[in-house]
């Protein structure tokens, strides 16, 4: 199997799980508190991981205890860690409100992950050869596009996770990369009235495919002028936080293991659906083996 390269954030989750998510001015009493290592790039390369690839994370931490955590907790997942920088600002952290419904609400305060730099995010250390590139917006869009660059250079898949949603420049879209948005962002990215008119609109901009996420709908997976709709599975959904991340690092373990993109948005779909079954980002992303069983039926 080729490796996946993921470039994006590492945090740490503040979760409290309450009975319902708070309005603006509302305070919910009676939540239960959590700490987690989290962060939308770090999450994905576990859901890589622990799907059967090889990866490298790149990215940056503080020279903090929940820097030093965050590390362990990745190298305990066997990731490559070389690729995150220690800098002179605090770990990321994520604050999470997480409802009875699964349903989630995330204030992210990014430190260390806003001095991704785009010399971080180039992979000048990589051979060329196959491989995936996989990257989020919780790091500087600088970053981010040289990594999409870096990778078209080095003959890998970019992928781009593009949460939270900005908008995205157009050397981004027309390099080839796959994206990965949830139904929210999509919308919001493009103004669309629908997902189908967003994912469109993307394509008309230049993206090669695009996989959208919608929760308890599934996923419509946007490839050319070809639209197909993928069933979410069937789960008692615990907790919702992760599951877009599990779907793109699951897709782009699939795509590196040789898998064409239908193939691998299906196995992504499965994954996202099992991660929601358990609490905390990372807690519920499936192994290969249930990721198999799920596709087997």
């Amino acid at each position: 199997m080729s490796r996946v390269v993921v470039v994006g954030s590492i945090n740490v989750d503040l979760v409290v799980t309450a009975a319902h998510l708070p309005v603006p001015g509302e305070t919910v009493g009676g939540g239960t508190f959590a700490r987690h290592l989290g962060g939308k790039g770090a999450n994905q390369a576990v859901a890589a991981a622990r799907a059967g690839a090889p990866v490298l994370m790149v990215g940056a931490v503080g020279r903090d205890a929940d820097g030093d955590d965050s590390i362990a907790a990745l190298q305990a997942e066997g990731i490559d860690v070389s690729g995150i920088r220690r800098v002179d600002a605090p770990t990321g952290v994520a604050i999470i409100a997480v409802g009875r419904d699964g349903e989630n609400q995330i204030v992210v305060a990014p430190g260390a992950n806003a001095l991704v730099s785009a010399d971080d995010a180039s992979l000048g250390d990589l051979r060329r050869g196959p491989g995936v590139m996989l990257a989020c917006l919780e790091v500087p869009m600088q970053a981010v596009v040289a990594a999409v660059l870096a990778a078209t250079r080095l003959g890998m898949q970019a992928i781009v996770n593009p949460g939270p949603a900005y908008p995205l420049p157009s050397e981004l879209l027309m390099s080839g990369a796959i994206l990965t948005p949830n139904a929210a962002e999509l919308l919001e990215m493009t103004g669309a009235r629908d997902v189908e008119d967003g994912a469109s609109a993307l394509i008309t901009a230049g993206a090669r495919a695009v996989v959208v996420t919608r929760g308890s709908r599934g996923a419509l997976l946007a490839d050319g002028a070809r639209r197909r709709l993928l069933p979410a599975l069937s789960v008692q959904a615990v907790d919702t936080t992760g599951a877009g991340d599990t779907f793109s690092g699951v897709l782009a373990t699939w795509l590196a293991s040789g898998h064409d993109l239908e193939q691998a948005a299906e196995a992504a779909n499965l994954a996202a659906g099992l991660s929601v079954t358990q609490r905390s980002a990372r807690n519920g992303m499936p192994k290969r083996a249930a990721i198999e069983a799920a596709i087997r039926g």
